[in-house]
């Protein structure tokens, strides 16, 4: 068991800002341990309510299972007290299983479920997944709507029923009429989170939504304007939104999307714009171009 029961940590993670940090690699690829730690001390500095450990920015699906184990472990010994750390847990149900019981072995305060790997998937067979997730730790769990992982409302209800232990649903896909009926059903029997790159985006619609959070990929570059920017969406300061929409988040999205992957490669480069560079990404994601990031790093030096 995780230092907060699942209970505790559904609470926990929808008070505040949540991120995913990246995932440091030296020049050949190798993971950067002393770098990854010498991050997490500095976002120490930071309020979030919750840090995701290898997860989608932290290059999961490029890491392997040791890895993922390392990463966790290593965030679980640097976050300051009080944090709440989520391990990740992804591919087929029987990796996802392991994984998520290496997950809590390792110290973690819940689950991240990942999309499965590569098949198209029923109802049915989601269901199975995430049950046999959840019925093998003792971890909160928090399923992601994303990709091949498309959830419909009566499978989460149906699991939200079973399994007091699944806690959150983090939604990848812009489903507005799944996150308007699950709230509406469930109201806080989850913690709903916004997962849509780049979550600041749609932050303020997704409030009225339900989703109290999001994860901030930008919070490993510019941490204190993205605390700054959640507690102005909590505060339903629409002006204030949308003044940074216009000067940072909405230039910074034009340049993401010249790639595929970019919504990863962006913020490393933004790391690296920030001076506090986390090494490339792993293949067969690709790094943006000297030009792109010549954009990004002037862009970077007014938020930072």
């Amino acid at each position: 068991m995780g230092r907060y029961t699942p209970t505790e940590l559904r609470d926990a993670l929808g008070t505040g800002l949540l991120s995913f940090p990246v995932t440091h690699a030296t020049a050949d690829y190798a993971f950067d341990e002393e770098a990854y730690r010498a991050h997490l001390q500095h976002l120490n500095g930071f309020d979030v309510a919750g840090l995701f450990a290898a997860g989608g920015t932290g290059e999961f699906f490029s890491l392997t299972h040791d890895e993922v184990s390392r990463v966790l472990k290593a965030t679980v010994e640097e976050v300051k007290d009080g944090t709440p750390v989520l391990g990740a847990a992804g591919y087929g149900t029987s990796q996802a299983v392991a994984m998520a019981q290496r997950a809590e072995a390792d110290g973690a305060d819940g689950i991240l479920l990942l999309p499965p790997y590569l098949t198209e998937l029923s109802s049915r067979g989601l269901y199975e997944h995430v049950a046999r997730v959840c019925s093998a730790t003792s971890l909160g769990v928090v399923v992601y709507h994303r990709a091949n992982a498309r959830y419909d409302a009566d499978t989460i209800l149906g699991l939200a029923a079973e399994f007091p232990n699944l806690i959150g649903f983090k939604d990848g896909i812009c489903d507005i009429d799944l996150m308007a009926t699950l709230n509406a059903r469930l109201g806080d029997r989850l913690v709903y989170i916004g997962g849509l790159p780049t979550a600041e985006t749609y932050a303020l619609p997704y409030l009225e939504l339900g989703a109290s959070t999001y994860s901030s990929a930008i919070f490993n570059f510019a941490p204190r304007w993205a605390v700054e920017f959640y507690t102005a969406v909590r505060n339903h300061d629409r002006d204030e939104v949308l003044t940074r929409l216009r000067d940072f988040v909405v230039p910074y999205i034009a340049i993401r999307d010249r790639g595929a992957g970019y919504g990863v490669s962006i913020v490393k480069a933004g790391l690296t714009a920030a001076g506090r560079p986390a090494g490339p990404v792993r293949p067969p994601l690709t790094d943006l171009t000297e030009q792109e990031l010549a954009e990004l790093t002037a862009l970077v030096k007014t938020v930072v």
